[in-house]
């Protein structure tokens, strides 16, 4: 039987910042739109991280049956470390799946019903990631699924449920924070390379090799910046994300340095801690 301690770093806490980072992007625009509702803000963000935490537990599970992480170099996980039997660990992964259809649910309800096909789709991609024959996280495809779902439908969705419309910019701010989710996933996979490829775990990283997957997570961390000078034209204040740039520069030197196996672990925490800092300003920014 896990502990709860075993639990929760079972949950991954440092890639949680990639969950609600967008809601709070998403907060921002709908106040710079003066319509933020804080009921549905603070319930889109229920969603997005109970939901995240169910992907960690559904990745743990599927994973762990097929033997992928038992040679694991990065944080602990619960299947494939044998610290809690698989059912739990399935089972802790469909209740926040079912936790996060209920609160959407909600969301639905006051909104439109078209969030339940979202949310739907959501969870199914959540689950076949690594779950079911054919997961499309072992054919490359990891990296498309968070800036879509952490990026394009977590920042658009949350200033949807609170103002009802769809706005540039909330489109044009859910690029840059899909690009920070990215960067967390790549830093992982980058790390996991020689043990996915013995295992058949065919992530973007392996495609692509070390030297192209350390380039892609340098990009990944730059480019929002660029961004930032977009929304900037109508919104000045949005500049003010530049303040976090600062936080780029160690996790980049570290994976531009040849840092692999566990010295990349770090590049996890300082990645989340750049997410949080650049949705904090950027939702500032545009709030403003």
């Amino acid at each position: 039987m896990a502990t709860l301690n075993q639990w929760v770093a079972g949950s991954r806490p440092r890639t949680l910042p990639a969950s609600l980072v967008p809601v709070v992007v998403g907060t921002g625009v709908a106040i710079g739109a003066d319509g933020a509702i804080w009921w549905r803000a603070l319930l889109a963000a229920f969603v997005a991280l109970i939901l995240q935490i169910g992907v960690n537990f559904s990745n743990d599970y599927s994973d762990g049956i097929r033997g992928t992480d038992e040679d694991r170099v990065g944080p602990l996980r619960l299947v494939g470390s044998k610290v809690a039997a698989p059912k739990q660990v399935l089972a802790a992964a469909l209740g926040c799946f079912l936790a996060a259809a209920v609160a959407g649910l909600v969301l639905a309800a006051v909104t439109t019903w078209w969030l339940l096909l979202v949310g739907a789709v959501a969870i199914l991609a959540a689950w076949f990631y690594t779950g079911g024959k054919t997961p499309y996280g072992y054919r490359a495809l990891g990296e498309v699924s968070v800036f879509v779902f952490f990026g394009l439908v977590a920042v658009v969705g949350t200033v949807y449920v609170q103002i009802e419309k769809l706005p540039w910019e909330g489109w044009a701010a859910a690029v840059p924070v899909g690009l920070l989710a990215c960067a967390m996933l790549v830093a992982n996979n980058l790390r996991d390379i020689p043990t996915d490829r013995e295992s058949g775990k065919r992530t973007l990283a392996v495609v692509l090799g070390d030297r192209r997957t350390r380039i892609l997570y340098a990009a990944c961390a730059a480019l929002p910046f660029m961004f930032v000078l977009v929304l900037a034209a109508p919104h000045p204040w949005a500049l003010i994300a530049l303040l976090a740039a600062p936080l780029s520069i160690p996790p980049t030197q570290k994976v531009l340095g040849g840092a692999s196996g566990p010295a990349l672990i770090p590049v996890l925490g300082e990645t989340g801690r750049l997410q949080i800092a650049y949705g904090l300003l950027l939702a500032i920014g545009l709030a403003i």
